[in-house]
């Protein structure tokens, strides 16, 4: 059968920035069924036929689809259809918003959903006396925005069993008043207390969840991701079966990379078990041959594993350098496994410490094993000794960036630096150090964490500094190139994905494509964020078109 002559659809007329280092720019791209056949200029437009759609970008800029490395879309999409306190900072305003769900919503027996901000409150802790306040009658238990904490009222805490007496957990912390009783804010693993308790969400409000945000990282831009978490954590259900089902059922539009969550209570008896569950939900776009570990917690509440111990609020050195949640020793020995089964390791990684240990347990894998080609990735990054950064190009260790975080913002800036110091403070989000030093890029949003606008994040990485903020820019050393930015959100991320046949705009890879409406490398950077997407293509297939664009 003769080659087709003509492209079914071609975007002409713009800036393409390919992120192919053998043709960085063009102005046309011409695409047959899901892949590119031409990238150029106007030789491109003779593939034009009668029946070709023709988009005429107008001096726009087209890109590579993004790609997400780090989120959650279906516990995003689900708490979007709870108690979503996402888009406020200001706890009388969560009260209000509580007080209203509840209100509207009288036949649910728990109060569930999150997104509040740890700036909100004194301390990063809400108290269970203003939930108490607004919801007297039924058990409240509301996620973070980070999702390292839950605020829980006195009948949640009392249905869980809660007092004074009972144990912190090892992996995790009751926050608890001068007298000793329990505030209502649970840390990391303390989290399960309550969360046991709380009724799962049932699978078609999971799939509904999935649908929901995929429509929304659509719409910016996305074309896929790694979801970083596939399995049952704290209140969280496992999205494994909705991503399935919407495979099965041809709703699953975008490429996904799917996490399974390695179960920290356990050991590599586990093994087993996820590599059935690797054959069980790989299945068309979706692939889950990554495995995710969490190593530590956060920084704001004192979990992030330190190779020091944090500072207290009169400068002194504490008792508490964080959590490792897993030995040093035994993460080794799992990594070893997993990478020998063929597993991706996408490990949070968020002090310093964690982020050697981390780098340890690759290093040990790759002495065990070789150097295979699992693409082992460590995410958040927020604090990386000096040493370890020559070890992420070593090791062929991605570093996967969250750069929304590498900004002067209030939990930064009055939860943060002052319990790191000096010292530490100044090498958080170390990305151009890590640029320079051959490190591969990724780039993910951690989203609901925040937010999942691959836009506002390249601001953020070129400029330091948060859209629309009036704070000092972050450590301005560490800024990087609006093109190392992009290729981390698109190539860089791609790979992780292991989306070969994505990443950039080059003849015989698909045709995964966004349309923004401006040319961002004309303009000056601090005007990124002002950019919007008005198409996405996925596969050659349109996915989103911005309204009245």
């Amino acid at each position: 059968m003769p080659a087709p002559t003509t492209a079914d659809l071609v975007l002409t007329g713009g800036r393409v920035h390919t992120v192919d280092p053998l043709r960085p720019y063009a102005t046309s791209v011409a695409v047959i069924g899901e892949r590119v056949v031409a990238v150029g200029h106007d030789e491109v437009r003779d593939l034009i036929g009668p029946s070709t759609e023709v988009v005429d970008l107008h001096g726009r800029l087209l890109v590579p689809g993004f790609q997400d490395a780090h989120a959650h879309p279906v516990g995003a999409g689900v708490e979007m259809g709870q108690c979503d306190l996402s888009e406020s900072a200001d706890a009388g305003a969560y009260a209000k918003r509580i007080r209203a769900y509840a209100d509207a919503h009288p036949d649910r027996p728990w109060i569930t959903g999150g997104g509040w901000s740890m700036e909100a409150f004194p301390g990063g802790t809400p108290d269970r006396a203003l939930l108490d306040s607004v919801v007297p009658d039924r058990p409240a238990y509301l996620v973070n925005r980070d999702h390292h904490g839950a605020w829980a009222n006195t009948r949640a805490l009392d249905i869980a069993g809660i007092t004074r007496d009972t144990p912190d957990p090892a992996d995790g912390r009751i926050e608890r008043d001068a007298a000793g009783q329990p505030t209502g804010m649970l840390q990391e693993g303390a989290m399960r207390l309550v969360a046991d308790h709380v009724p799962g969400t049932t699978p078609d409000e999971q799939l509904a969840g999935l649908l929901r945000a995929q429509a929304v990282l659509h719409s910016l831009g996305v074309t896929a991701w790694q979801d970083a978490l596939l399995g049952d954590h704290a209140s969280t259900a496992d999205p494994a079966p909705a991503y399935r089902r919407a495979v099965e059922q041809g709703l699953l539009t975008a490429r996904v990379r799917g996490a399974l969550w390695w179960d920290r209570a356990r050991g590599t008896e586990q093994l087993p078990e996820l590599v059935a569950r690797r054959e069980k939900f790989t299945l068309g776009n979706l692939n889950c041959h990554t495995v995710k570990i969490m190593q530590d917690g956060i920084a704001e509440n004192h979990t992030a594993a330190m190779l020091a111990p944090y500072l207290t609020a009169c400068g002194c050195a504490s008792d508490n350098s964080g959590i490792s949640f897993i030995d040093p020793e035994d993460l080794a020995a799992i990594v070893t496994r997993l990478d020998a089964e063929d597993f991706q390791v996408h490990f949070h990684a968020l002090g310093d410490r964690a982020v050697r240990e981390a780098l340890d347990a690759v290093e040990a894998a790759r002495r065990a094993n070789g150097r295979r080609d699992n693409r082992h990735h460590l995410a958040h990054l927020q604090v990386v000794h000096s040493a370890d950064v020559p070890r992420f190009r070593a090791l062929d260790a991605s570093a996967n960036i969250q750069a929304l975080w590498a900004a002067h913002e209030p939990q930064m800036d009055d939860l943060t630096i002052p319990f790191l110091g000096d010292e530490r403070s100044a090498r958080q989000y170390p990305f151009a150090d890590l640029l320079r030093s051959g490190a591969h890029l990724a780039a993910g949003s951690d989203w609901p964490v925040s937010s999942p606008d691959p836009i506002a994040a390249l601001h953020t990485a070129v400029n330091r500094h948060q859209p629309g903020s009036d704070r000092p820019v972050f450590l301005p050393e560490q800024r990087i190139g609006l093109t190392a930015a992009l290729a981390a959100y698109t190539a860089g991320s791609a790979y992780v994905n292991h989306l070969d046949g994505t990443g950039t705009i080059t003849p015989g890879k698909l045709a995964d494509l966004t349309v923004l409406d401006r040319d961002l490398f004309a303009r000056p950077p601090e005007e990124i964020a002002l950019a919007r997407v008005e198409q996405t293509f996925v596969g050659g297939r349109r996915v989103y078109h911005a309204p009245n664009a």
